[in-house]
């Protein structure tokens, strides 16, 4: 009873004696030489498929690249909203032409609201026209002439908040006018 179970198998003649070189293989030996066509930076392994944590990794990293560009895209469109932003104020400067004593308010549409600013009766007239613009800039509706309006609009569109073309025919259909004062 004392012979081992690799004794004994020995003696049964089912399994032949194999040497100990297996276990004195050097581990650089072990090593498997690399495939033929097979690159360094190849994450593939013996399958074809890549592992589960470098799939995670890769995904991780695009994840990131695309968060980057999208947050550099952001930052480049506030930089250009803020240079408008900058070059509109300058553009405002002494421009102005609302009056403290106005009365009368001018109603118009703008953003999907309907927005007002007060004009007296010769703005109205003006207004109406097509002689004055409305230029909507820190939260104010600012009136201004006409030249101003037009360079506002080539800076930065959004800003312009009335500009009535006189050239434009009448699109409302109910026949009243856009002055009439309730």
């Amino acid at each position: 009873m004392g012979d081992s179970l690799r004794d004994q198998l020995l003696k049964s003649g089912i399994v032949k004696h194999v040497r100990d070189e297996r276990r004195a293989v050097s581990p650089a030996a072990k090593q498997k030489p690399p495939k033929a066509g097979r690159r360094d930076g190849d994450r593939r392994g013996d399958s074809g498929e890549i592992d589960l944590a470098e799939a995670y990794a890769m995904r991780a990293q695009t994840e990131a690249a695309e968060r980057r560009k999208t947050e550099q895209e952001a930052a480049e469109r506030a930089r250009l909203k803020r240079e408008r932003r900058s070059r509109v104020q300058k553009l405002l400067e002494g421009q102005s032409l609302n009056k403290a004593e106005a009365d009368q308010a001018r109603h118009f549409e703008y953003g999907g609201k309907i927005r007002r600013v007060y004009v007296d009766a010769s703005q109205l007239q003006a207004l109406n026209a097509g002689e004055l613009g409305v230029i909507q800039f820190a939260g104010r509706y600012v009136l201004v002439s006409r030249t101003v309006a037009d360079q506002v609009r080539a800076i930065d569109p959004e800003a312009l908040a009335l500009l009535v073309d006189p050239a434009a025919p009448d699109s409302s259909d109910d026949g009243v006018p856009d002055d009439l004062v309730w």
